[in-house]
């Protein structure tokens, strides 16, 4: 079959590798008909994520068809089902998975061990996500192997396309939980750092969830109409506006009451010198992130505030306003998202309109063409937002 690989930092490429094969008894085999390139993919390729190996086949967004069953499948499920696959693998059954806590399966990391060696303890196993999660094949192929596909795999309606249900495997429930950690109560304003698709749906999200204002933060015009015109929300440019002033401004000198980061460990920062001082300490390795976003969040939510911090971080960050978090009462929730939790009822909002998905994508691309759409989502070219792969 065809699929994109790691090739090694900045280089990928679609190429034959060999046809997944049941394994476990509750293994599916899914004809992959839609996956998309996810922000955190570009870690991968940027170098910031261990472990990876060439040949490495990336993508943890899909979606496609049951061709194959292991005889251990529960709930009914059959050759010829549509599902959309959430990205964490969960076996459904340890302490973790029984709380909800999906992203945390204690059963589904065989490679563990390296995980608790750069994390402390390990948390689930993800598609396409290095081997120090797991070095399970990714979606971003014409086949693949889905362990656990009674837990991992949703059964959508024939008459939902693609675009409007394949998010369920990622960034929308990564948005909501994002909300979700904030306990928005109504009439709050939420801020979210980042208007990439994991922060539009953020901010989609609390308005769902009871906000009565939201502001997203970004420097990309493209990507802050979106949020406006998509999302509701109002925006500020930080390379054109100071934020923590902007914020203070509009919230009456409190700030808001609850703060988002969604960009994670590959942030930028307006000040040249500041940017500039953790790409150093980056590239010296004395820190692995550049957590900008979040001490900025930090700074700017209110006294007794909420900070979620959803976008994806690897390892160590520096100059972490600690005293500004201790001394001021907040609190810092975070994960990645528990995608099982949230798909079903996601589904019924997009089945009663609530919520249509597809907003998002700006690039449908063939899968042989995925090292191109790798280079324009990078690169922002041609105001991408989303680019879905079809094999």
């Amino acid at each position: 079959m065809r699929a994109n690989c790691w090739i090694a930092p900045n280089r990928v490429a679609v190429e034959d590798v060999p046809d997944p094969q049941i394994l476990n008894p509750r293994d599916a085999i899914v004809r992959v008909t839609s996956s998309a390139i996810c922000g955190s993919d570009l870690h991968l390729v940027d170098g910031f994520v261990p472990a990876m190996r060439r040949g490495d086949v990336l993508g943890h967004e899909f979606m496609g068809e049951i061709v194959e069953l292991g005889p251990g499948v529960r709930d009914g499920f059959r050759v010829g089902d549509r599902v959309v696959v959430g990205f964490p693998i969960a076996c459904g059954d340890c302490a973790s998975c029984q709380r909800g806590l999906y992203s945390l399966c204690e059963n589904s990391n065989p490679n563990a061990g390296i995980a608790e060696l750069a994390l402390g303890h390990s948390p689930a196993g993800i598609y396409g996500y290095s081997h120090l999660l797991g070095g399970y094949a990714g979606g971003q192929a014409q086949y693949v192997r889905v362990p656990f596909a009674d837990v991992g795999a949703l059964k959508v309606d024939d008459n939902l396309s693609d675009e409007q249900v394949l998010f369920l495997s990622d960034v929308l429930p990564s948005g909501y939980m994002a909300a979700e950690l904030c306990d928005i109560t109504p009439g709050d304003t939420v801020a979210v750092w980042g208007a990439g698709p994991v922060g539009q749906f953020a901010a989609v999200s609390a308005f769902l969830l009871g906000a009565e204002r939201v502001i997203v933060i970004d420097r990309y015009p493209y990507r802050l109409r979106m949020a406006g015109e998509k999302a509701g929300a109002e925006t500020i440019n930080y390379e054109e506006t100071d934020v923590l002033d902007a914020l203070r401004e509009t919230t009456a000198g409190r700030g808001p009451d609850a703060c988002i980061d969604a960009v994670g460990m590959e942030s930028h920062h307006a000040s040249a010198a500041l940017y500039a001082y953790d790409r150093v300490k980056q590239a010296a390795r004395l820190e692995t992130d550049r957590p900008h976003a979040l001490r900025e969040a930090i700074l700017s939510c209110r006294n007794g505030g909420t900070i979620a911090a959803i976008g994806d971080y690897g390892g160590f960050i520096d100059k972490f306003p600690m005293g500004s978090f201790m001394n001021r009462s907040l609190t810092l929730r975070s994960g990645q998202a528990h995608v099982q939790r949230y798909m079903r009822p996601l589904l019924d909002r997009i089945r009663r309109g609530q919520i249509d998905p597809s907003f998002i994508i700006t690039h449908t691309m063939r899968l042989d063409d995925a090292a191109e759409g790798y280079d324009i989502f990078k690169n922002k070219q041609d105001e991408c937002m989303k680019v879905v792969l079809k094999p």
